[in-house]
């Protein structure tokens, strides 16, 4: 996404396999409509009720972070009953630094949904972004409602989650999915549990709504925003909800809003894929690969890590882990699909897998594991996983119901990706057990009297595949596709001169892309 340093650095968009994999639509708080139809408009004026939250002040603060303040916005929790209460935002901002007369705020948001936009601002936008972007803007995020610092969801302690995680995803027999089936209770009970009225108002209109909430307040007539992965469904249903409020928005690593949970999944799994067979055909040339040599096919190399995979469900194998965990079929997935986000993790999966497949040593695959479920040393969670399966369930009617018509698409999956199309799709139930019935369904977002909105896809990406971009960018009334010819998820920052200039430009000089313009 916004380079990521190491997987453990802020990987923007990181779209969470487990949890309920993809999962766009609208929510409370918009005009009701039929599946398949637009995101109507909200009405210009301030509703009375939301008055006091668009007038509110911004206490600003210090923050732990060096250089960036921090502050608490009150949005209604429930927008169709503002009186019902609030819920409290965690926002953080680095102050325009100059020279150049300043533009405005420029919100980013790194994905997920469930990633931290707060931590991803302190950690990387804020400093990382180019120095003429920090110069004009004054850099901001906000945690959406259920995640990290704002009013987190929860759902399993440490131990819960270990257990989840290392599930086994392919079950073989009843008494393994059954396995499965109790996992995915657990879990969907333990959120249920401790947040009970905070996980039916943590919808992505939602969280639009409050992102217009902190755009007033900040004192920006449009709102400008850099949104990777799920965050482009964000910033594509603020636009479909307030079109004439948009600014200047990058939609980068697009999602596709008109599409339902099984095809948005099915088509993640075939991106995972497509991934998988460029990391292979990259592997065999190297020496170190474990999936093969010279002229080893892609097709071959997945036979080859899908047998590795298969040992693992038999045997997991020993990783030195304070813990004890062993490395089991699922979290060796986990770990090589993480590596698919960005190919600078290469190498690093290539010796994980050695280190697997031929000294028995599982130690580099559960860290990229951890890595991507923000597991600490000490056995610890962040809440990505649990706000990720929150917004997701709430977004989207599940993708299957039972897993007796899960297993009627399996074959689908598997022509998908034959390594991994089998436990993507059993991960892809998950949603069917959520205590909260979904209040969103797909539709399509035009957003009719936008400014122009860029539209980035990366041809291999494999968390958000090209055609989603494609389609979104269609959709857009004023959608601009621009195109990375490339690997990795997401394109911003992340070695392409051509996007990187292309995008400043848009956001310095607001000077948009001609629509179809390809970058390598």
């Amino acid at each position: 996404m916004h380079t990521r340093r190491t997987l453990r650095t802020f990987r923007t968009g990181a779209l969470l396999l487990t949890a309920a994999l993809l999962a766009t639509a609208c929510s409370s708080g918009s005009a009701a409509s039929s599946a398949g139809s637009a995101v109507a408009a909200l009405p210009r004026a301030t509703p009375a009720a939301l008055s006091p939250y668009y007038k509110q002040k911004l206490t600003w603060r210090g923050c732990d972070a060096a250089g960036f303040e921090c502050a608490t916005l009150k949005a209604p929790l429930d927008y169709a009953h503002p009186a019902a209460g609030d819920v409290r935002l965690a926002v953080s901002r680095k102050k325009a630094t100059g020279p150049g007369r300043r533009i405005g705020s420029l919100l980013v948001n790194p994905g997920g949904p469930g990633g931290s936009a707060v931590g991803y601002l302190q950690q990387y936008a804020g400093l990382g972004y180019p120095a003429g972007i920090r110069a004009r803007y004054d850099m901001v995020a906000f945690d959406p409602r259920g995640v990290a610092r704002s009013e987190p969801v929860q759902c399993l302690d440490g131990p819960g989650m270990d257990a989840y995680t290392r599930t086994d995803t392919t079950p073989d027999d009843r008494r393994e999915t059954d396995e499965l089936v109790a996992s995915y209770r657990r879990f969907a009970e333990g959120c249920g549990a401790r947040s009970p009225k905070l996980l039916r108002h943590v919808s992505t209109v939602e969280a639009a709504r409050d992102m217009d909430i902190l755009r007033a307040v900040l004192g920006d007539r449009k709102l400008n925003y850099v949104g990777a992965s799920y965050g482009t469904f964000l910033g594509a249903t603020y636009a479909g909800l307030f079109p004439q409020r948009v600014g200047r928005l990058v939609l980068d690593g697009a999602m596709d809003p008109s599409l339902p949970a099984r095809r948005l999944n099915l088509e993640q799994t075939a991106g995972f894929d497509t991934a998988f067979r460029s990391f292979a055909r990259n592997c065999v040339r190297r020496p170190d690969c474990p999936l093969g040599g010279p002229g080893t096919s892609p097709e071959r190399a997945g036979r080859n890590l899908k047998a590795f995979l298969e040992r693992l469900d038999r045997r997991p194998v020993p990783t030195g882990d304070a813990d004890g965990r062993r490395l089991t079929e699922s979290l060796a997935t986990t770990g090589v699909l993480a590596a698919m986000y960005d190919e600078g993790a290469w190498p690093q999966l290539r010796q994980a897998l050695a280190a697997a497949t031929r000294r028995n040593d599982g130690t580099g695959l559960l860290a990229l594991s951890d890595s991507y479920y923000e597991r600490d040393a000490g056995g610890g969670y962040s809440n990505l996983m649990s706000a990720n399966a929150a917004v997701n369930c709430l977004d989207l009617p599940s993708a299957f119901d039972t897993p007796d018509q899960l297993r009627t698409a399996l074959p689908a999956f598997r022509k998908a990706s034959p390594v991994f199309g089998e436990g993507l799709a059993w991960s892809s139930l998950s949603c069917a057990y959520w205590p909260v019935q979904p209040s969103g369904e797909p539709r399509r977002i035009e957003a009719k009297g936008a400014a122009p909105i860029v539209v980035v896809g990366t041809t291999r990406d494999p968390a958000t595949p090209y055609r989603w971009a494609r389609s979104l960018a269609r959709q857009l009334s004023s959608g601009r596709l621009l195109t990375y010819e490339g690997d990795g998820h997401t394109a911003y920052g992340r070695g392409s001169r051509c996007i990187d200039s292309t995008i400043n430009a848009y956001l310095l000089r607001g000077t948009p892309p001609a629509d179809g313009k390809r970058c390598s």
